[in-house]
This record gives C-alpha cells, sequence and structure tokens, in this order.
C-alpha cells in the first residue's frame, strides 16, 4: 500500500499540483484503505460512498471536507489506478452549515499589533493592509513586490489567477527592513554556495539558474534549508505557516480578545472595515481575488451596523435611554 500512496504523490506531481493537494490526496487515500480494510482495486462503487458516508455521519465532517475527500478518491481510481468505474454519487452528502468570518475591530487589530513584533507583525500586517490569505504573504518572492507603484502581485492563488492588491504605506517600512534581511541571508547563501530556491515547474525546467536570482527569492525565507536528495543542491523554502499562526494565536490570547480570531481574521477584517469606509464591494472582490461576488457579499453581514448592516429605529429616538 506504501507503493500505491507513493504512485499518487507520483501522479500529483506529474500535474503539477500543489503539494497541500499531494498531502491531502495521499492522506484520504491512507484513510480510506484503513477503514475497508483492503486495496483500491479491490473495492467498488458503493465502497467508496459506504466511505463517504461514514465521514458525514459518523465524523460528521463538513462539504468542503467531504468534497475534498471524495475528489481525492476519484484522482486515486481515475489517474493512478486507471479504474473509470469507480464514481462516487450515492452517499450521504455533509450538511453544510452558514457561518459568518470572525471579523476584528479596529481598537482590536491595534491591541493585537502591539503585542507582535518581527516577522510575525509585518506578515501580519500584510494580512490587514493588503488582504492576503498568510500562504499567499508568505509566497510572495522579491519581484512580487512594486513599491513605486505600490502593488502587490499575488501569483497562483486559491483561485487559479494572479491578482495585484495594494501594499499599504503603513508596510513599506517594515517590509523593507525584511527585503535587506532576505539579502543579507540570500548573500550568506551564496557564499556558502547555495541561494536556490524553488520555482514554477515550467520556468524552472527552461531557466534553472534563475533559482539564485535575487528577483526570485522568498521574502520570508525560512531560518533554515533543506536537501533535494536527487541532486544535490542545497534550497531554502519560505517561512513555514505555523511559525506566524502560533506567535499570533499566543498575541490573542494574551490580548483578552474574546473572539476565536486568527490569521484569516485579519483579511476579513480587511475587508470589512474597507465596507464600512464606503468603498464598492466589486473593488474588494478584485482585491481579494473572489471568483464570485457572492463571496465578497458575506462582509456586508458582518458590518459594525446591527446584525444586518442597518441602524435600529429605535436609536433615532431621543426621548428614550438605555436606562428606561
Amino acid at each position: 500500500m506504501e507503493a500505491l500512496l507513493s504512485d499518487i504523490g507520483s501522479a500529483i506531481r506529474a500535474k503539477h499540483l500543489a503539494p497541500k493537494t499531494r498531502q491531502a490526496y495521499v492522506g484520504w487515500a491512507r484513510r480510506y484503505m484503513a477503514y475497508h480494510g483492503a486495496h483500491p482495486a479491490d473495492l467498488e462503487t458503493r465502497d467508496v460512498n459506504e466511505f463517504l458516508t461514514h465521514l458525514a455521519v459518523d465524523r460528521r465532517v463538513g462539504p468542503s471536507t467531504q468534497n475534498q475527500a471524495a475528489s481525492a478518491l476519484v484522482f486515486l481510481y481515475r489517474t493512478v489506478l486507471g479504474i473509470d468505474e469507480v464514481r462516487p454519487g450515492d452517499f450521504v452528502r455533509a450538511k453544510s452549515a452558514t457561518r459568518l468570518p470572525t471579523v476584528l475591530t479596529r481598537p482590536e487589530v491595534a491591541r493585537l499589533f502591539d503585542l507582535i513584533d518581527g516577522v510575525t507583525r509585518t506578515v501580519a500586517l500584510l494580512l490587514y493592509s493588503s488582504g492576503l490569505r498568510l500562504n499567499e504573504a508568505l509566497s510572495l518572492r522579491i519581484k512580487d513586490v512594486d513599491f513605486q507603484r505600490g502593488e502587490i502581485m499575488v501569483r497562483h492563488p486559491k483561485e487559479g489567477r494572479d491578482r495585484v492588491t495594494m501594499l499599504a504605506g503603513i508596510a513599506r517600512i517594515p517590509l523593507e527592513k525584511q527585503l535587506e534581511q532576505a539579502r543579507a541571508l540570500w548573500q550568506l547563501d551564496l557564499r556558502r554556495g547555495a541561494g536556490a530556491v524553488e520555482l514554477p515547474h515550467a520556468f524552472g525546467v527552461k531557466s534553472p539558474g534563475a533559482a539564485k536570482d535575487w528577483a526570485w527569492q522568498w521574502i520570508f525565507p525560512a531560518t533554515s534549508p533543506y536537501w533535494i536528495k536527487k541532486t544535490g543542491q542545497q534550497r531554502r523554502h519560505h517561512l513555514h505557516g505555523s511559525v506566524v499562526q502560533r506567535n499570533l494565536r499566543n498575541a490573542v490570547r494574551a490580548s483578552d480578545i474574546s473572539k476565536r480570531a486568527t490569521c484569516h481574521s485579519l483579511r476579513h477584517s480587511f475587508a470589512t472595515h474597507l465596507l464600512e469606509d464606503g468603498y464598492d464591494i466589486r473593488t474588494i472582490q478584485q482585491l481579494l481575488g473572489h471568483k464570485s461576488l457572492r463571496t465578497t457579499m458575506q462582509y456586508t453581514h458582518v458590518l459594525n451596523r446591527g446584525g444586518l448592516g442597518v441602524r435600529s429605529p429605535a436609536d433615532a429616538l431621543g426621548f428614550l435611554s438605555s436606562e428606561d
């Protein structure tokens, strides 16, 4: 079975899918085989449906998790095993729950930033001031930031389309200092005979020497390099998201903010505060990179104007007071 899991990883790399996709698909294949105690080639469509139903009924996973599991199993059968007959469909669907995003108030954002520093503060500043996702911020390369135009190019985002968002003035100086630190580390790596980073597959094949160019370096490099076993080359990846998540989680606890705030809450707060300031929702849609306007519309329900973004008529009655 380990050979099959290796084949899944190889098939995903051949299709140039994201490393997170490889990790997720391999994980679902492992759980699927453990659940049935058999090789997937010996199982049928009803077995796939049974497993997906088990996730919804027994594990109570959400729709997105169940859909990911279904996609992983379809990939396993069609792409890896070459079996087209197995097609999941007759299974209990996970119940969809509508959850509003967690949004911090402006004072809460300020309180949070008072408790973080260093690289975590710079990354968090990009999440709140530019509306980036955590992985989008950590995946930024030197060439993706244009200080003169005040723009950040977000490449290969979740939606699969590059987009341009703003570089806030307040983020310029911290980002410039981060670039100085990144350059010093890059130059040190070069002196050691290293200094390479991973390139997009097609470009990496066409111009492998660009891996050591300054323009392709990560803005937030990891503290330690890693080795490529096949080539013996030393590379440096970008900072791992868990570092920022852990530091921000500790800051939330220390701030006594009574919300389940995460790194993504800063992106939610960016969108909501722009709406509060009167910016057009389609502009915010473009900045966030949402394919559908419906996704952006969720922020209209969490504006700081009451439950549905409206002002209660009772607030206009001057003869009433909260003590009556």
